[in-house]
């Protein structure tokens, strides 16, 4: 049974960013989804956690158009048709090693034909808002994982599109940069107010970051909770995670989790 810590699913009365209804996608005798409906607030910050196989990357795939579901539909309501419906940012490197920091920053825009003026200062705004300023002309192999993964956070809000989608961004990150670049990230959204789809496989990182918390059940992917995150924005971290109260929803989530965690790994050894 899903488990929901308020009346309904959808989190708003206005019309929902992002409508996802009876949504199932099946591979081949594999189901990775079904039964998954959902409705996400504009601007809201949405944490997806579950156990591997779930179908999380899935879910995500489809709402970047880069995958189909066997059933249901996912809608975006659009507030501006000359910005992209999404942008997407993965758990591995996925900026171009023959292209500079700023010209990695850049590509979502020239790629739209703005003008230079235009791409000037937009990609000069978020390099200085990720602190890659001083690396502008830095290739890939010059920088660090934590500094390539700031590349693919630029380029993302920097193309402006109307939903966010993260995979993991920070999971081969070790816990100082993991820290940093969670904080750097919740600065550039408190500006931009951008809706956020962001996977993680940490209860820590999903309490610290989101307004809700999506917890999947063992595959087939379906919706077991979805939890708010009662604390305040703006948000310090490295602050926030000293709090008894963090430290009690982490616990809460986890009993929604451990479930479908022993679950998954029960059904890999049969």
């Amino acid at each position: 049974m899903m488990v929901i810590e308020k009346p309904a699913v959808s989190v708003t009365a206005a019309p929902p960013k992002i409508r996802i209804a009876n949504l199932a996608r099946r591979f081949g005798t594999l189901t990775a989804i079904e039964n998954f409906s959902l409705d996400v607030e504009s601007g809201s910050f949405v944490m997806i956690v579950g156990p591997s196989g779930c179908g999380k990357t899935t879910l995500l795939r489809i709402l970047a158009n880069l995958d189909s579901p066997t059933e249901g539909t996912v809608q975006v309501q659009r507030s501006d048709p000359s910005k992209p419906s999404n942008a997407m940012v993965f758990q591995g490197d996925s900026i171009f090693p023959w292209m500079t920091v700023w010209d990695n920053a850049a590509y979502g825009l020239k790629l739209r034909g703005e003008d230079k003026a235009r791409i000037k200062d937009v990609v000069g705004f978020y390099l200085d808002r990720t602190g890659l300023t001083r690396f502008a002309d830095r290739f890939p192999f010059q920088l660090s994982g934590g500094m390539r993964q700031r590349v693919s956070i630029a380029r993302a809000f920097a193309t402006d599109p109307e939903v966010l989608l993260m995979d993991e961004p920070f999971s081969a990150l070790d816990e100082q940069h993991k820290t940093m670049l969670q904080q750097e990230l919740l600065r550039i959204w408190d500006e931009t107010r951008k809706t956020v789809l962001f996977i993680t496989h940490s209860v820590d990182e999903a309490v610290a970051l989101g307004d809700k918390i999506l917890v999947m059940t063992a595959g087939p992917g379906r919706i077991k909770a979805i939890i708010d995150v009662p604390f305040p924005r703006p948000r310090n971290v490295i602050e926030l995670r000293g709090q008894p109260e963090y430290g009690e929803l982490v616990f809460r989530i986890w009993g929604y989790l451990r479930e479908e965690v022993e679950r998954a790994a029960a059904m890999e050894m049969k």
